[in-house]
């Protein structure tokens, strides 16, 4: 009788490579929303700016694949390599500029490739510092 209420196993959907996980990802159908975190695949590593933030070229899952330059905060130690698998931040879409530039945000964290139905992709390591504190949505 109380099988009812003990707690289900989640689904988990892993792929042999952050390659195989973005193609799945990109079938998902993200949208870019502000405060989203989308799965992007690092394509090339960029120069490193005057505060300390590393730059990046990434791939968003929306669409096909959409190409555009972001970075880590400047507090942030460390970050992905070419060929990982990240969680772009949207904080901000400025339609006023090109499509390859409008979402504005940040390299959140590297995301192992793994899918958790009902829950999204593992959190393998945190680019985000400590003293960014997490919005409050009411």
């Amino acid at each position: 009788m109380f099988v009812w209420f003990r707690k289900k196993e989640a689904q988990r959907l892993e792929f042999p490579d952050n390659e195989a996980a973005f193609a799945h990802a990109c079938t998902l159908g993200y949208r870019p929303l502000i405060g989203a975190l989308i799965p992007a695949l690092v394509q090339e590593e960029g120069s490193p700016g005057r505060d300390g933030e590393h730059t990046y070229r990434i791939r968003l899952a929306v669409g096909e694949g959409m190409l555009l330059w972001s970075s880590t905060l400047k507090e942030t130690h460390g970050g992905p390599k070419v060929g990982d698998l990240v969680g772009f931040r949207i904080v901000m879409i400025a339609s006023d500029l090109p499509e390859e530039a409008s979402l504005i945000g940040y390299l959140a964290c590297r995301l192992d490739p793994v899918l958790v139905a009902g829950k999204g992709w593992l959190a393998a390591l945190r680019y985000t510092p400590d003293n960014i504190k997490p919005a409050i949505r009411l």
